[in-house]
Parts: structure tokens; C-alpha cells; sequence
């Protein structure tokens, strides 16, 4: 058994990666771009038959030298949603994408694909379908577009397809990614290093720290992904907890961790404010009218096409990522 994994040095990659070894699965070609070579770490825990650069892999995948795998999931992408260079965006996430596409279909392969929560921009309706997506970035446009791409193949289909709307997702592998690290990421970063999370003030009609996303664990994404190559079902779903938590929450799951790691009883908000641990800091004008104060998730067609699992809760997930984070000197 042969399994493809794009962006495989990658956060979710990587951890896609893992996953398929924990269930046994050894027969993996892992396909990245290591121009920036941390990302290296990502996979040294990992197992897999081969290692492939995406220029190499996209060469045999053109003059059509690939074997033919069981299955591809297909994480790789430019994640950097402050990204300005469209040609570049488009030529990595959209193009790259059409080409493995097409060759999965020629070779009846299943393919399972990274879209984005980023196509619903502001919202307010976070339900697949096309009245709902506004993105407000061309990172966004990359993965609408794919998304309309899939959809208008999906009638004439020779092998499933899949595609997941992840939302906010946090947890292990994910330092390489900088600025785009999650926001649970960076307030351990910051707590560790000042002593205080910083989060904005009230914006979008919210009280401080409240603007909501629906923030969900890497694992459960990977999760859903094994659930689709396992049970698939084409079409294009959203993968988030269904459940939006505000920013406050994340801050005082990641200081009240880090404080049990010292020996700290836990705090309630009130208190990690008044203790100066959660600190508000003015909401940047040049984000209004580009900043997603509130995400959710539509969890209808994801659990009708057999994915009901629960996920983890910003609480639950947060403090095991935190202990993970820790474990490893952050």
C-alpha cells in the first residue's frame, strides 16, 4: 500500500503522517518543500517509505512516472493569509492542486484536499454553498476557487473527493509557521516570555477578548481526514468543533496551564485580568473590515456524511497542547 501525503513536513501533514503510522501504516511518500529547513523536525517522529521534493514529485506526477497510491492527501498549500503575491498563491495552491487532481482521477485514486474556513470571510453564515463565500484574501481566493473547481467536476467523478473546510486549528508541529502559528501558539509564546497574554479590546459589537472562532485541535482534523479515506463520501465539508469560543477562553486555558505546570492554583478570568496575566491592548484600525470576529462552524453536511465524532473542546484541547509545548521547552 502506497499512500501520498503533500505538505507532509508540515502542521497538518505532519501530523497526518503520524496518524497513518498509528494505525500501521508505514508505505507513505511524503511530499514537501524543505527550502525553509526547519520544518524537518516535523517528521523525524514520523515513519515513512519516501521522501519526494514537490518539484520532483510534481515532474513524475507530469511525465506520469508516479505508481499509483491508495489514497492521496493532499495538505500542502502557502497557509500565509497576509500574503501579497497572487501568482505565487495561485500557482501553489490552485494550479498544484488542479494537476494532482486530474491525475487522481485518470488513476481512480481518492483524493483528500485542504480547503479553508477562510473562504466565509466575515460571515455571518459559515455553511458550504455559494452565497456564503466572500473571502477576503487570496488565500482564501485560492481555496474558493479549487472548491468551485471540485464542484463542478463532482458529477462526473472516477474516485472520491474530498474537501475539508478547516477552521481555526491549533496544537503540536505548528512552531514553523511564524506569524500563521495558531493563537494558542503565541500565547504561550508571550506568557512565558512577559508574563501576560495580550488580546484586543472590544471590536465588531464584542467586549474585550470576546471576539469568537471556532478554534479546533489538529488531531481532530487529522481525524476527520482518516474518517473520509476510511468512509468516503465526495464533496466539500466544513472540519471545525461547531462550537465558537472566545479569545478570552484560549487565554485562560493557556495561562491556567502553564500555571498548573508551576504548581499555580487555576484563576477565573476576573482574576487573571486583575492579576495583570490577560492584558487588552486597542484593536488595530487597519483590521476593521478585514478581521473575523466570530467563526462557526456548520457541522450539518460534515455529520450527515458520517463524521460525528465530538471534538475537543477549546479547554480540553488547549491544555493538552500547552503540556505538549512544555514537555518540549516550547
Amino acid at each position: 500500500m502506497k499512500i501520498i501525503v503533500t505538505g507532509a513536513a508540515g502542521f497538518v501533514g505532519s501530523n497526518n503522517v503520524l496518524a497513518l503510522n498509528a494505525r500501521g501504516e508505514r508505505d507513505v511518500v511524503a511530499v514537501d518543500n524543505l527550502k525553509r529547513s526547519e520544518k524537518f523536525t516535523n517528521l523525524v517522529e514520523a515513519e515513512f517509505g519516501d521522501y519526494l521534493d514537490k518539484q520532483e514529485f510534481l515532474d513524475l506526477l507530469r511525465s506520469r512516472a508516479l505508481p499509483k497510491p491508495d489514497v492521496v492527501f493532499h495538505q500542502g498549500a502557502c497557509s500565509d493569509t497576509m500574503e501579497t503575491d497572487g501568482r505565487y498563491m495561485m500557482e501553489n495552491n490552485y494550479r498544484y492542486s488542479v494537476e494532482l487532481f486530474r491525475w487522481c482521477q485518470e488513476l481512480r485514486v481518492p483524493f483528500v484536499y485542504a480547503s479553508s474556513g477562510s473562504v466565509y470571510g466575515l460571515g455571518p453564515v459559515f455553511k458550504e454553498g455559494r452565497a456564503n463565500e466572500r473571502p477576503l484574501n487570496v488565500y482564501g481566493y485560492s481555496k474558493f476557487l479549487f472548491d468551485q473547481f471540485i464542484r463542478r467536476a463532482l458529477p462526473d467523478l472516477r474516485a472520491p473527493v474530498i474537501g475539508l473546510r478547516y477552521f481555526n486549528v491549533y496544537g503540536p508541529r505548528e512552531s514553523h509557521k511564524g506569524r500563521m502559528a495558531s493563537v494558542a501558539f503565541h500565547h504561550v509564546q508571550q506568557f512565558l516570555a512577559e508574563g501576560a497574554v495580550k488580546l484586543f479590546e472590544g471590536s465588531h459589537g464584542y467586549a474585550n477578548g470576546d471576539q469568537r472562532r471556532d478554534f479546533i485541535h489538529v488531531d481532530d482534523v487529522v481525524a476527520t481526514n482518516l474518517h473520509f479515506w476510511d468512509h468516503p463520501v465526495s464533496g466539500i465539508y466544513n472540519v471545525g468543533t461547531g462550537r465558537a469560543q472566545a479569545f478570552n477562553d484560549v487565554a485562560r486555558a493557556v495561562v491556567n496551564a502553564i500555571r498548573a505546570d508551576q504548581g499555580k492554583p487555576a484563576l477565573t478570568l476576573e482574576q487573571l485580568v486583575a492579576a495583570g496575566e490577560i492584558r487588552y491592548m486597542p484593536f488595530p484600525e487597519a483590521l476593521r473590515g478585514k478581521y473575523q470576529a466570530y467563526t462557526q462552524a456548520d457541522r450539518a453536511a460534515l455529520e450527515q456524511a458520517g463524521m460525528t465524532a465530538p471534538f475537543r473542546t477549546v479547554e480540553a484541547g488547549t491544555a493538552d497542547y500547552v503540556q505538549w509545548l512544555l514537555a518540549r521547552g516550547r
